[in-house]
């Protein structure tokens, strides 16, 4: 490792900062305040710095997005997004919190976005309707992200890069670099500022023969690490994992022997993100004499896209629209769709469901999931896997042959680019926290010293400069925002736990009219269940809930209480309690009362 303290000028031993590995107090906001009085800079004047901020992406897979920023300016890494949680019900995607960045937008100067996947751009549509900022990415990504904004009906300065391009954003001088990664155009960041340089992995594994012939510009990255780096920030999804990630040749490799012996139609499920595969799906079919069809919305729009930009390349008179392939043999056909994670409404799902409006799969069809299941994703993905082998088709995933490789660099590659960039600081990124962990291990053991390794959280800050690192904690809102329908962050913890609530328990709901000046029961209460029991079947336990409910009305109306709310409160405790000594479920109980 390089002696950075013998670069070091002379200071003095009571200016000498205390190792950051020790706590720094939530409300201490500004490495000003723990300086110590005597330091190089000069009285009266502000320490420069650069400050790092996650608002997502750490201890967790998903939702990224980092805030670099200098004196007042602002450029954003990446503006991703993650799919909901088991017990976020009726949830359709998770956000960043943007709060932060809407009261600095005067300070943005742009957003730098890596590569494609949902977890890097799926949110740019929401914050564009909060903030007007240009994007800057290569042409893939910002292709995908202009689909986006015309589902949305948005338009944003979209600005093209490619890698090798250098650039400027205010004091920002971004170079951006060739990578691989299971995406097409795919780049990490060299960022230098007068204060502090970042190098940024973005998502990446070393792949030394990508199927475009692409590969990793490690030499660059040697050059960047003899200029001397002041902060790495790298992806750690597969930290945990030894050794290194297979090439994506080895699954073309596989894919061909497959199709070479395949008798019957086949059906191959992937991520329509990874353009590369789906190239090697289209030439082992024609290699083979095969149509290619796609299926699923998102393939049909990443492949139009990627046909119009050159990454997709297929020769004419192999492509055939799905509704026009009854008339193709079984032995001449492959269908690309979506649904290798189980997604109940994918294609693969409906295929799976036999609702699928043009694929009626049938004895002896070969159904290929080239992928692994997203962590969380296992049931769903397992639940598809069965419902298929009952078809009786013949199903191939990832534990029966090597047709998935991931994206992700395992732990020799990180060591590699730890050995090649040697920077001053470390923070391990796109992880959850034992992926954090255990990158900050691995960063240990090729020498990186353990006070200059930092583990954040979202809304956490790192100050950085050219000798020092120090972490502050909670200094901005990074909450989950949460998307349902056309709302957003409008279902919030209350709202989640009486979802949670209805679909443990059910709903109740007692229906009375009454005359609030005489104090008299006109009508009911009627008793209404939804989730909780069915009436036909449990008639005794609902009258008796009525005479519960009934009581209690006439208790809390002959004692003079005339306030709905109170009213409303005594019949729901009542009920309550009965229901669960007779029951042991808590359904959620509703009282609609009406004055007659």
């Amino acid at each position: 490792m390089r002696d950075y303290n013998s670069k070091k000028p002379p200071v003095k031993k009571a200016a000498v900062k205390k190792p950051p590995t020790k706590e720094v107090p939530a409300k201490q906001k500004t490495v000003n305040k723990i300086l110590p009085k005597k330091n190089p800079v000069k009285q009266g004047k502000k320490a420069d710095n650069l400050k790092v901020i996650p608002i997502g992406g750490l201890n967790e897979i998903g939702k990224n997005l980092t805030v670099l920023e200098y004196k007042d300016q602002m450029i954003l890494i990446d503006c991703g997004m993650t799919f909901p949680e088991d017990e976020m019900y009726g949830i359709d995607v998770v956000i960043p919190d943007f709060s932060y960045l809407v009261k600095n937008a005067h300070k943005i100067l742009g957003v730098v976005i890596t590569h494609g996947h949902e977890d890097h751009i799926g949110a740019v549509p929401y914050l564009l309707k909060q903030i007007n900022v240009p994007i800057y990415g290569t042409r893939l990504p910002l292709g995908l992200i202009e689909n986006k904004l015309k589902e949305h009906g948005l338009k944003a300065k979209l600005n093209t890069i490619k890698a090798g391009d250098k650039f400027k954003l205010g004091e920002f001088k971004i170079e951006a670099i060739r990578t691989t990664h299971s995406i097409a155009d795919a780049i990490c960041l060299y960022i230098q500022t007068p204060v502090a340089s970042i190098f940024h992995t973005g998502d990446f594994k070393i792949d030394y023969t990508p199927i475009d012939g692409e590969p990793i510009d490690l030499a660059k990255f040697a050059e960047i690490g003899r200029r001397g780096i002041d902060l790495m920030m790298a992806d750690s999804t597969n930290a945990l994992r030894k050794g290194y990630t297979a090439s994506e040749k080895v699954v073309g490799q596989t894919l061909d022997g497959i199709f070479r012996e395949a008798k019957n139609r086949i059906i191959i499920a992937t991520f329509s993100s990874n353009v590369h595969r789906v190239q090697k799906i289209i030439e082992l079919a024609v290699k083979y004499g095969r149509k290619v069809a796609v299926s699923g919305r998102s393939m049909e729009n990443v492949v139009t896209l990627a046909i119009e930009l050159g990454y997709l390349h297929i020769p004419a008179g192999a492509y055939v629209e799905l509704n026009k392939t009854r008339n193709i043999p079984d032995n001449e056909l492959v269908i690309i769709t979506t649904g290798s994670q189980g997604e109940p409404m994918s294609a693969l799902s409906r295929m799976a469901n036999n609702e699928h409006r043009n694929v009626k799969l049938k004895k002896g069809d070969m159904v290929i999931l080239s992928s692994s299941p997203v962590p969380g994703n296992e049931k769903t993905v397992s639940s598809v896997v069965n419902k298929l082998f009952e078809k009786e088709v013949e199903v191939i995933y990832n534990d029966i042959a090597d047709i998935h490789v991931s994206g992700h660099a395992c732990q020799e590659e990180l060591k590699l680019i730890h050995t090649l960039i040697k920077p001053k600081f470390f923070m391990p990124v796109h992880g959850e926290y034992r992926h954090l962990v255990q990158h900050s291990v691995i960063a240990e053991s090729v020498g990186m010293r353990k006070d200059r390794i930092f583990i954040l959280s979202n809304g956490d800050q790192l100050s950085v400069d050219k000798r020092n690192a120090v972490k502050f904690h909670n200094v901005v809102n990074a909450d989950d925002i949460l998307v349902d329908g056309l709302g957003v962050g409008d279902v919030g913890n209350i709202v989640l736990r009486d979802r949670k609530l209805l679909s443990e328990s059910g709903l109740i709901i007692v229906v009375s009219a009454i005359d609030r000046a005489s104090g008299e029961i006109i009508s009911g209460p009627d008793i209404v269940s939804r989730g909780f029991v069915y009436v036909r079947e449990n008639e005794d336990l609902i009258n008796d809930a009525k005479k519960i409910a009934h009581q209690a009305l006439e208790d809390s109306l002959e004692a003079g209480n005339r306030d709905w709310s109170g009213i409303k409160n005594s019949v729901r405790e009542e009920l309550r309690k009965f229901i669960f000594k007779k029951t042991k479920r808590s359904p959620i109980i509703l009282p609609i009362f009406l004055d007659v």
